[in-house]
């Protein structure tokens, strides 16, 4: 059996109908899993399985709406996952918000609590209802798409930084919480990455050379590029890394 197999798992994945979030259900389900694509349109989650289940099998994925900002849509996410496919093995919390670029000076309050509420507090809402079955199964692993945002300081992405560098903290909290079960909890931090998500960042020519130019790799970097880490950590050769963030970045944050 290979290290990075996957048959026989469920994952479930927010924010996974585009970006680095679709790039990494469809690596896991290449490795075999079960997965469940979850974005606010129904719509467009039928589509992505449609495609995934065309090209890995009948069955391989489920569609199920949510929107993260929602306790009772994230409830209704596990809870029709668990009745599609009986169980959760691996739980991706991919799906973030940044509606505010510039300084903290400027942002409003309605904007900061939505950074904060959607990309921490929904997150920790998620693993809740998510972590009882792994408990349950001495089985789990939980994985936060965090950023590097969250490693430096940041002029524009503020907030955003602010709420990225609470997740790999609260990956490392439940790390410690869970660890006695066997599950295990960690981050992955992308650097700048070609999606919808951190067009701001990329789409300008000269914004994309000012930081493209100070990292080793010279280069954006692609959501498949991200995959990988996350099918690691879901598989059997990621079984002894818990409380840990895997930067991913060209080596932006190195230079």
């Amino acid at each position: 059996m290979s290290l990075f197999d996957m048959k026989g798992k469920v994952a479930v994945i927010t924010g996974s109908t585009r970006g680095i979030g679709l790039a990494i259900a469809e690596r896991m389900a290449e490795h075999g899993a079960k997965v469940v694509i979850s974005s606010r349109k129904q719509d467009v989650c039928d589509s992505v399985t449609k495609s995934i289940n065309e090209k890995f099998g009948k069955g391989t994925a489920v569609s199920i709406a949510a929107n993260i900002s929602s306790k009772e849509n994230l409830q209704n996410l596990v809870d029709e996952s668990n009745r599609a496919f009986g169980k959760i093995d691996v739980l991706v919390c991919n799906a973030a918000s940044n509606p505010y670029y510039g300084p903290l000076g400027g942002i409003s309050d309605d904007q900061f609590r939505k950074i904060l509420d959607n990309n921490i507090v929904a997150n920790n809402w998620l693993i809740n209802m998510v972590v009882p079955q792994m408990i349950e199964r001495k089985d789990g692993s939980i994985i936060i798409v965090s950023s590097i945002g969250g490693l430096k300081g940041s002029t524009v992405l503020g907030a955003y930084a602010i709420s990225k560098a609470a997740d790999m903290q609260l990956a490392r909290n439940l790390a410690c919480e869970y660890g006695k079960h066997n599950i295990r909890v960690n981050c992955i931090a992308p650097g700048l990455i070609k999606t919808d998500f951190a067009k701001a960042l990329w789409d300008n020519p000269d914004t994309l050379k000012a930081s493209t130019a100070r990292s080793p790799l010279l280069r954006i970097g692609t959501p498949d590029e991200i995959a990988g880490a996350a099918v690691f950590m879901g598989s059997a050769a990621g079984d002894f890394m818990t409380g840990q963030t895997i930067v991913i970045d060209g080596g932006a944050t190195i230079s």
